[in-house]
């Protein structure tokens, strides 16, 4: 299994997990592989990604489990977002993602109307939950090879369907998510599987899916693991 949307914080504050206890939640619930992320926009991610990365990559030496370090613009601008993806890269993340336009159900959420273009177009690695994206959005995640993201979280898996169906008429990957960020959010192995394939399929995948979205997933891995 693998998650690439796992909250974390250097400072052990709300907004994430420490990382060495997300990379030990993350073993024990059957992961081999996690993307940690930090929530962020232009001000912060100078301040965050130096912290983390190094931390990251030494930590996960001895981990276990393969972990990635990365940001999750949220409340970027729209144009913004391109100067906000290229330096999130500069400073090492691995990953990059763009908070989608979520069905809200907080405040916190509700993010400007064109930021799903806008990440596309700025070239995320992947477009967490990205509500009720618009056909041309999705085709163009599609063509620009930005993946989207099916959320098990619950504040975020309302357009799951939709999602879906756009990802299959379009072409474009897909990958799981869950948006952990405290450690009652992680099952065990055999619980975090079955809670998984349960958002897969009830999404509306069939068994082929739910497969090339597995495929999508290891090839993100290997894409991450190359020097």
């Amino acid at each position: 299994m693998f998650d690439f949307h796992i909250h974390v914080s250097c400072s052990g504050g709300r907004d994430g997990l420490l990382p060495s206890e997300a990379m030990r939640l993350a073993k024990c619930a059957g992961y081999r592989a996690v993307g940690l992320i930090v929530r962020a926009d232009v001000s912060t991610l100078p301040i965050l990604l130096p912290t983390l990365v190094p931390l990251v990559k030494t930590a996960s030496l001895y981990a276990g489990i393969e972990a990635f370090a990365g940001a999750e613009l949220v409340h970027v601008p729209p144009a913004l977002l391109p100067d906000a993806v290229e330096r999130a890269r500069e400073l090492g993340a691995a990953l990059v993602l763009g908070h989608g336009e979520s069905v809200p159900r907080h405040l916190t959420d509700v993010v400007e109307t064109g930021t799903n273009l806008a990440a596309v177009r700025a070239g995320v690695d992947i477009l967490a939950h990205p509500g009720l994206i618009t056909p041309e959005d999705a085709e163009l995640a599609a063509e620009r090879g930005v993946l989207l993201e099916l959320s098990t979280a619950p504040r975020h898996c309302l357009a799951n369907g939709h999602v879906a169906r756009m990802a299959e008429r379009f072409g474009c990957g897909l990958v799981l998510g869950s948006d952990a960020s405290t450690a009652s959010d992680f099952e065990s192995p055999e619980v975090s599987q079955a809670l998984r394939k349960a958002a897969a399929l009830g999404a509306g995948l069939d068994a082929e899916g739910l497969s090339r979205l597995h495929v999508t997933e290891r090839q993100l891995v290997q894409k991450l693991l190359r020097p």
